[in-house]
């Protein structure tokens, strides 16, 4: 592909800090870049603690351990989204019970949240947690979600792996909920490559989740573990990698809402829509997804139209309840109307990279008009 969906956008700044990891020979996971990135992250979120991590999933591991979510309990989960916000529902032995979305953000619908929390109160089983997902760098209803979970008085998780730098109400995402966390994943708004960030409320939770994170070990001489542990840590080399993107994050954020605008300009009148921002919010717009209400052509023969153009395009991400893997799992909707399904069957992400100049957008754009000549010419 020439044009690829989300690729790194480097600063100039990461081999500063990854050079300093060598030269002091910090190659473990552990060290200055490690403490500073967190401390960095922190600050930039506004937000007490952060804890490191290898990756997204990982984080969210922690988050439910933190939340002592175990073998037994209920978590609910907005169903239109990445498998790794529900798989380690599973890891920690709970049931993943998914939530559809609504139209306007495609985020979880805190109608149907609220026909859950409803139906799990009345038999006396409510989850141990809401899991709420930021699609694409879009704000969820967050606002109504964070009521409804403290009506119910059960622990709210934001999954802002793809929504660093969105917010609500001058929040960011991440912080609104219990617990949250980002990831760093190399397509993402940000990256180290491969890597994470927990986003904890206390001093005691960032304690319980280190130590999980590093194989559980007591605090004595000899290596004794009481509990089982993970190898979650983020290295000294990846966290200088992210200390430098951070430090373009704004910049990137910009840019990203910038690719959206021009597409949301150029595609006026074809028969398309998007995700919309809630008011008080702004998106990172980490991609630009649309969803081809009257288009001439369906998602899959515009994603290979894109193809042979050497434009890289892809589907909405595929509901969790419609995967083999949790076809078993309880879905609720509001009226029987399933949204998630209708997104993701009309849904495309175009390339979004920060770094996609004006020209390589501009092919992008005239790629897609061209389909509807096309469509048009082929009816005829």
């Amino acid at each position: 592909m020439n044009i690829l969906l989300s690729q790194p956008h480097m600063s100039g700044r990461e081999m500063a800090y990854v050079e300093e990891a060598f030269s002091s020979n910090w190659i473990a996971p552990l060290g200055p870049n490690v403490n500073a990135f967190e401390q960095e992250v922190a600050a930039y979120a506004d937000h007490p603690h952060a804890l490191a991590t290898s990756s997204g999933t990982a984080a969210l591991h922690l988050a439910l351990l933190t939340l002592n979510v175990g073998a037994g309990d209920v978590v609910f989960c907005q169903s239109l989204t990445f498998v790794a916000s529900v798989n380690p529902i599973r890891y920690v032995g709970a049931t993943p019970v998914f939530i559809d979305s609504e139209a306007d953000t495609w985020n979880m619908s805190p109608d149907a949240l609220r026909k859950a929390l409803v139906q799990a109160a009345t038999k006396g089983n409510l989850p141990k947690a809401v899991i709420v997902v930021h699609l694409y760098g879009v704000v969820a209803k967050i606002g109504e979600i964070r009521q409804l979970c403290d009506e119910f008085g059960v622990p709210l998780i934001e999954d802002a792996a793809e929504s660093l730098g969105a917010t609500w109400k001058g929040h960011m995402t991440g912080t609104i909920g219990d617990l949250g966390f980002y990831s760093f994943n190399g397509n993402k708004i940000i990256t180290t490559s491969g890597g994470g960030m927990l986003l904890l409320a206390t001093e005691q939770q960032k304690a319980f989740a280190l130590k999980l994170a590093t194989q559980a070990r007591e605090n004595v001489l000899h290596y004794e573990h009481e509990q089982v542990g993970y190898n979650y840590r983020l290295s000294n080399v990846s966290a200088g990698i992210g200390r430098g993107q951070l430090e373009v994050i704004e910049q990137r954020v910009r840019a990203r809402r910038r690719v959206f605008t021009r597409y949301e300009r150029m595609f006026e009148g074809i028969g398309v829509s998007y995700q919309q921002e809630i008011k008080h919010a702004r998106a990172n717009r980490w991609l630009t997804a649309m969803q081809l209400d009257h288009f001439p052509i369906g998602r899959d023969q515009l994603i290979h139209h894109l193809a042979d153009a050497g434009i890289e395009s892809r589907p909405v991400w595929k509901p969790m309840h419609l995967q083999p893997l949790y076809q078993d799992a309880e879905y609720v909707t509001v009226d029987g109307e399933d949204v998630s399904r209708r997104l993701f069957e009309n849904g495309v992400c175009l390339p979004s990279s920060s770094n996609l100049t004006i020209g390589q957008q501009q092919i992008v754009i005239q790629a897609v008009l061209a389909t509807r000549t096309f469509a048009t010419e082929k009816s005829v």
